[in-house]
């Protein structure tokens, strides 16, 4: 029996059976096995699509995917010391949700500010991105708790804008 849960929390199913769904952030390999990082908002984790490990089906639509496609992948939590998670996946079945219509456009590759500034809802998925948030995420939350736990109120000003009368 799988059971749905998030990259984050992995450590607590070492060698269960699990599912996660989230997107593809790199996939690798050839032949008889495939390395698909899967991100799901929590972190991202490896795993390890064996071709004697699946179905032949699945082993190819593997092959197929591209970066942010969404997936489901299904299998068994094993500690692996090589990974910076410290674990990762070894797949028994994965299900493509969906493929991207087009090619991803932020890669590993340098943009400028323009491109990235039209595109900042693909930039935000990036790893370097996401480590900003998270890290803004943690200084905003010591704030708010520092001042919640001595009795302010959090007061949000309404936007006061200028407008100008036809004349």
């Amino acid at each position: 029996m799988n059971v749905d849960v998030t990259v984050a929390d992995i450590s607590k199913y070492k060698d269960q059976e699990v599912a996660l769904k989230g997107w593809v952030r790199t996939r690798r390999g050839s032949g008889k096995v495939q390395f698909v990082v899967l991100r799901d908002g929590t972190g991202d984790i490896q795993c390890v699509v064996g071709k004697n490990d699946v179905t032949e089906a699945e082993f190819e639509a593997t092959s197929a995917l591209t970066m942010e496609a969404s997936v489901e992948v299904r299998g068994v939590v094993k500690e692996d010391a090589r990974s910076a998670l410290g674990f990762e996946l070894h797949t028994r079945g994965i299900t493509v949700i969906n493929l991207p219509s087009q090619e991803y456009p932020i890669q590993k590759k340098e943009h400028g500010d323009g491109f990235l500034m039209d595109h900042r809802h693909l930039w935000l998925r990036s790893q370097r991105q996401q480590t900003i948030m998270r890290v803004r995420h943690t200084i905003v939350k010591a704030v708010r708790d520092y001042f919640d736990d001595r009795g302010f109120t959090l007061f949000d000003s309404p936007i006061l804008t200028v407008t100008s009368r036809p004349g």
